[in-house]
C-alpha cells in the first residue's frame, strides 16, 4: 500500500479509537488498581460488550498500520 493510504487509515482509525474509548462507561477509575472494587472480570453486555471489542479491532488496526 501507499504512504498517503497508510497515513489516512492511521488517522481515521486514531480518530475512531478516540471516540470509541470515551463512549465506554466510566468504572470505577483509579481507585480499581489500589484495592477497590474492580468491573474487570464482570460480563460485558449489550453496547459495553460492542464497544469493547470495538476497541480492541480499532487498537490492533492502529498499530498494524503503525508497524507496515
Amino acid at each position: 500500500m501507499t504512504p498517503k493510504i497508510l497515513l489516512i487509515i492511521q488517522a481515521i482509525s486514531a480518530i475512531l479509537l478516540v471516540v470509541v474509548i470515551l463512549l465506554q462507561q466510566k468504572g470505577s477509575g483509579l481507585g480499581a488498581a489500589f484495592g477497590g472494587s474492580s468491573n474487570i472480570f464482570s460480563t460485558r453486555r449489550g453496547i459495553d460488550k460492542t464497544l469493547f471489542r470495538a476497541t480492541i479491532v480499532i487498537a490492533v488496526i492502529f498499530f498494524g498500520v503503525a508497524v507496515a
